[in-house]
């Protein structure tokens, strides 16, 4: 029955992060520095709230958009964070993880034959929604731009059938961000045009040297802000995301959600508010010790001899293959595993324009860094 499949559900392929983690995870003792995968725990107050609800038998549906007091909760917290002004009745939405929170924004603004502009190299979890619409993703080569997603690299790409924008700061796997600078630009050129903004902004309270700052502060109108728990509040598992936009497209984006998920889980919706109140600021002291992470690895990685771009924020590096090393992006990190025990991701899982590279997460403890970092400084020594 196979021949009965959707085939452009048949062209898409697993990611590219997932393929090779399961292709090595079986190898024993390897320092694995590939999945984004907070090492903090879950704040302790947020686990309670999760039990609370469970024994107060809160295990039913909730409103579609998510229990009210929550979005009220994560209003707040962006109009604090990022002076993003939204309304709580209208303008949120609660979705199973930012993942969720994307494929419902692209399956409600994209129609078949339109074009979504994304920067390459990019995470791998917007293409093949995109694909799956109907839609041609293009991507732009940011690699002579120091990875930057600027209006200038941007702006010849635009055509008449260009859809959607997608901005995703901090960058994974670059951890690349914007200036405030360089999002006005963006914004004043876009402003007025039929394209939306997708601002993932999943990584923003991971923002090491400046204040994060939103798109939608610039032009709200045409802006879908994506945001959530899982890097800020190490809550990968309990799958909450944010959506946030104005009334006339959450309306219509929230009808896709209906149907996809009717709500997001009542337990997590829970915690999730327990995060956004209580722990507002839980993300400081994670920050903060990444920062240090940060450092210590950039200086690692230069001293090696390795082309990196430090990062703004999110927790990873995207460091250039040495061109002492004839093996392209995935070989390199499949030899890395074999004979050196350490697994990173290969840069051709971030679109064609990652390859030649490698991304390393510092996701990590500082001596799994260490053991890490060693390993791959001696491999890259024996490979002259």
């Amino acid at each position: 029955m196979e021949h009965l499949i959707n085939t452009r559900v048949k062209d898409i392929e697993v990611s590219g992060i997932r393929k090779f983690y399961n292709l090595v995870s079986h190898i024993e003792d390897v320092i694995s520095l590939t999945i984004g995968q907070p090492d903090f725990q879950t704040p302790s107050h947020v686990k309670q709230a999760g039990i609370q609800a469970i024994e107060n038998d809160f295990t039913t549906y909730t409103h579609n958009a998510g229990i009210l007091e929550l979005r009220k909760a994560a209003c707040d917290f962006v109009e604090k964070k990022y002076s993003l002004k939204y309304e709580p009745e209208s303008e949120v939405i609660v979705t199973v993880g930012a993942s969720e929170a994307i494929d419902i924004t692209f399956r409600t603004i994209l129609e078949a034959g339109t074009e979504v502009i994304l920067p390459g190299p990019i995470y791998p979890g917007y293409e093949p929604i995109i694909r799956l619409c109907g839609a041609v993703p293009v991507h732009v080569d940011i690699r002579p731009n120091h990875f930057r997603f600027t209006l200038d690299v941007i702006k010849p790409y635009i055509t008449d059938k260009t859809r959607c924008i997608v901005l995703p700061y901090p960058s994974n796997p670059t951890g690349v961000s914007l200036t405030e600078q360089e999002l006005q630009e963006l914004a004043t050129y876009i402003k007025g045009r039929d394209i939306f903004i997708l601002a993932d902004e999943i990584y923003s309270e991971l923002f090491y040297d400046q204040q994060h700052k939103s798109i939608a502060a610039f032009i709200k109108e045409q802006t879908i802000v994506i945001n959530g728990l899982s890097k800020s509040h190490s809550m990968t598992g309990w799958r909450i995301g944010l959506l946030f936009a104005p009334e006339n497209i959450t309306k219509h984006i929230l009808k896709v959600h209906q149907y996809n998920v009717s709500c997001a889980t009542s337990i997590a919706q829970k915690a999730a508010l327990a995060a956004l109140t209580n722990g507002i600021d839980d993300a400081i002291p994670m920050k903060e010790e990444y920062r240090k992470r940060r450092e210590f690895v950039y200086k690692r990685l230069i001293s090696m001899g390795l082309n990196v771009v430090k990062p703004d924020g999110a927790f990873y590096f995207f460091a250039e293959i040495p061109d002492w090393i004839s093996l392209n992006s995935f070989d390199f990190a499949l030899d890395l595993v074999n004979k050196a025990k350490v697994a990173v991701v290969p840069g051709i899982a971030f679109s064609k324009f990652g390859e030649g590279y490698f991304r390393l997460s510092y996701a990590c403890s500082f001596e799994t860094l260490e053991i890490g970092l060693n390993r791959i400084e001696e491999y890259l020594l024996q490979s002259k």
